[in-house]
């Protein structure tokens, strides 16, 4: 930069210099053709001391200036310095960021690489939560359309309840209602009609007659009977009433659960009163009170925990269809070991008998083999006679008549086979 300064100044001097002397030369030429040689001298002389002073005071102000501008080339040279430092110190610093870049950039491909098993996963959990949602909104939609079909079936069912209570509220109807009932559990159980269970027997007792539902046989000659005849009007009045209703609603289903637990124990002090198991043969003293219904049995015992109790002392056993079909169950398996049993003592007996015959059996086959052995004995004695003492006479009368020759006759060496098998050779009225 400082060369620029000092050529720029030498121009801008040599200029002024040039132009003052083409400015006197035109002056003297201009004077020149009038005035005196001495006074163009003097004139002449005073411009170039006029010349000189211009000159020295151009110099001096070229001077000032060049000490000016070296000044300022020195302060630009201080300034040009500290510019080239920041921008080395800023060429550093973006080397070094350049570099720290890198370095990001490295890292952030390592971690990419090393995400994109994540990613993956990622994306495939995005797959899945996708489809998931969209199961979700299937079965949504689906499990509206249930909620609708369930709430019509409620709707038929609560219709059919009303007209099923509204028909249960009359006696005969529950009667037949709880025979069917008990038909039902009865074929479940595997019993059969006229075999295993009569219908509407009557029963002659100290307590008078009665005709129970049902009387099942027992193996063994032993019977117990069943009966189905159960009040439940409370019970279906309460049944209407919701459970967490309170108020009055509340008061009146408790009151109404009451009378449907009074009305029960009035029927367990009837049935015991009947004494049915006094008229039937080999009975165990109760009797059993089917009750078609489960929730007339909890009901009955969540109102009145004791009643179960109360129908024990009173020999009556309160059975829904599940005990009932406990009960009949192993009735019925009880049928089949007693079936089992009478089968296998039948067939023991049979074997028995096989066996004392087959051991008469073997007394005979002794004697025949003994027979056998004698009639072997006799042959073989026979054959020796004959050859001892017939047929050396018979080859003297061939010796006479050689065209009659004597064919051989063989001899029985073996004896009958000894029986051997236990079976056959213990006495069968041995007791050892």
């Amino acid at each position: 930069m400082e060369p620029i300064y000092f050529l720029l100044i030498g121009a801008g001097a040599g200029l002024l210099i040039g132009a003052l002397i083409g400015w006197l030369i035109e002056r003297l030429r201009s004077t020149s053709g009038s005035a005196d040689p001495k006074v163009l001298q003097a004139r002449h002389e005073a411009q170039l001391a006029e010349m000189r002073a211009s000159e020295q005071a151009a110099q001096a102000a070229l001077a000032a200036e060049l000490a000016s501008v070296q000044a300022t080339a020195l302060a630009l040279r201080e300034q040009v310095g500290g510019l080239q430092e920041q921008q080395r110190d800023l060429i550093d610093r973006q080397r070094a960021e350049q570099e720290a870049q890198k370095e990001r950039d490295r890292a952030e491909s390592k971690v990419l690489q090393m995400l994109t098993p994540v990613q993956e996963n990622l994306r495939s959990m995005q797959s899945k939560v996708s489809e998931l949602e969209t199961q979700r909104r299937e079965q949504h939609g689906q499990l509206s359309e249930q909620l609708k079909a369930a709430a019509a079936s409620e709707e038929r069912l609560r219709s059919t309840a009303e007209s099923l209570a509204a028909a249960l509220k009359s006696n005969s109807t529950r009667g037949v209602w709880g025979e069917t009932q008990l038909r039902n559990v009865v074929q479940a159980a595997g019993l059969i009609e006229r075999v295993d269970f009569d219908v509407q027997s009557s029963i002659n007792s100290d307590a008078g007659a009665g005709r129970p539902d049902m009387v099942v046989h027992l193996p063994g000659g032993k019977n117990i009977a069943v009966d189905a005849k159960v009040p439940f009007s409370s019970y279906l009045e309460a049944s209407g009433i919701p459970v967490t209703a309170a108020g009055e609603e509340g008061a009146k289903r408790e009151r109404l659960m009451k009378e449907h637990v009074k009305a029960l124990r009035s029927h367990i002090d009837t049935l015991a009163g009947k004494e049915y198991y006094a008229g039937l043969d080999a009975s165990p003293e109760l009797v059993i009170a089917f009750i078609p219904s489960e929730s007339l049995v909890s009901s009955a015992m969540e109102a009145d925990p004791a009643i179960m109790d109360y129908a024990f002392g009173k020999r009556v056993a309160l059975a829904s269809p599940v005990t009932l079909w406990s009960v009949l169950k192993t009735v019925a398996f009880s049928w089949q070991q007693n079936v089992l049993t009478e089968d296998a003592k039948l067939l023991f007996d049979l074997s028995k008998e096989l066996y004392g015959r087959l051991s008469k059996l073997s007394d005979h086959v002794e004697k025949l083999g003994r027979s056998i052995e004698r009639s072997v004995k006799d042959y073989n004695t026979f054959v020796g006679s004959l050859e001892r003492q017939v047929l050396p006479s018979a080859r003297k009368l061939s010796a006479l008549d050689e065209s009659k020759v004597l064919g051989a006759i063989p001899g029985i060496e073996e004896s009958p086979r000894e029986l051997t098998a236990f079976e056959l050779t213990t006495d069968p009225n041995s007791t050892s």
